[in-house]
């Protein structure tokens, strides 16, 4: 396995995730965001330990396997570990996202998301001590400046963070939680049986998701018509994505996986101007060729 197929699967995991905003708004139209949150990483979950009981698993290993970087087994304190990262990265970031998402705008909200990268940076950069050279950091700055004008089509006029102060502040501290996942996962990106390892924390988080479902009262007809999208959700833009984060995690390190995930919204955009018929500008656009160029730069050697 070369240095090439991290940014092979922090790419894919950022494609397989962009099309879980398209698939979600369909089934939020009639599912509680709450049950919804739940169910797609429940039924990942469930998902990627049927595929660990199928002739499939062995083959996925095998592609995933780096000799050199793999250890075999999970001991003790990497459940430990993986308990944070459940807390974290499914329990408590789409939570608080959630209820964030309840009390701000759809362009706070949009924004306010950007800065788990930029989260993801600085504590890759503080606490591992992940570094880069000039290039590396100028196609941060391009990620980041690409994902700012593609959630937003620059329209800056219409955020306002001085209002709905207490739904941004949620959305930040959801995108504090989902840093802190992405760091700690990088301790478990050693393991050499990833699926088995997204499918604790999936099945772990959808379970807890569910269960404050419940425990609040929340609604939880699901129409059949809402299944297929959930399941697809659930399977691929939930567990084969964070599969393919946390490959690119041990390959590539926190710092640029985390960067790269975020054209996740330039390919979420492009699906619901396909699917949706939803408007994609000019803007849009440019801001797409950026962050891919970004990636490129990242990608070439010095």
């Amino acid at each position: 396995m070369t240095h090439h197929w991290g940014y092979v699967g922090a790419v894919s995991a950022a494609i397989l995730f962009g099309l879980s905003s398209t698939l979600n708004k369909i089934a939020l139209a009639e599912v509680h965001p709450l049950v919804v949150a739940g169910l797609i990483y429940f039924i990942a979950g469930v998902f990627l330990f049927l595929v660990r009981l199928s002739p499939l698993h062995g083959r996925i290993l095998a592609l995933l396997e780096t000799p050199t970087k793999t250890e075999p087994a999970m001991v003790g304190k990497d459940y430990m570990v993986l308990g944070l990262v459940t807390i974290s990265g499914a329990v408590g970031a789409p939570f608080l996202f959630i209820y964030g998402l309840n009390q701000t705008t759809a362009v706070n909200a949009s924004l306010l998301l950007n800065i788990e990268s930029l989260f993801t940076v600085f504590m890759a950069f503080v606490f591992f001590k992940e570094r880069g050279v000039k290039k590396d950091y100028l196609a941060i700055l391009l990620l980041i400046v690409g994902v700012v004008f593609i959630t937003t089509k620059g329209e800056f006029q219409r955020f306002t963070l001085a209002q709905e102060i207490v739904g941004n502040l949620l959305i930040v501290s959801a995108c504090m939680f989902w840093g802190i996942d992405n760091n700690l996962s990088k301790l478990l990106s050693k393991k050499r049986d990833l699926p088995h390892l997204v499918a604790l924390k999936c099945l772990a988080g959808g379970a807890v998701l569910l269960f404050s479902a419940l425990f609040f009262g929340v609604d939880f007809r699901i129409p059949m018509s809402s299944l297929p999208y959930l399941f697809s959700v659930g399977a691929f833009s939930v567990g084969f994505s964070i599969v393919l984060f946390v490959f690119a995690l041990r390959e590539i390190g926190s710092m640029k996986t985390g960067v790269i995930y975020s054209t996740s919204s330039f390919f979420g955009a492009a699906l619901a101007f396909v699917i949706l018929r939803e408007p994609f500008t000019l803007i849009q656009l440019s801001a797409g060729a950026i962050m891919l160029l970004g990636v490129y730069i990242l990608y070439k050697k010095p």
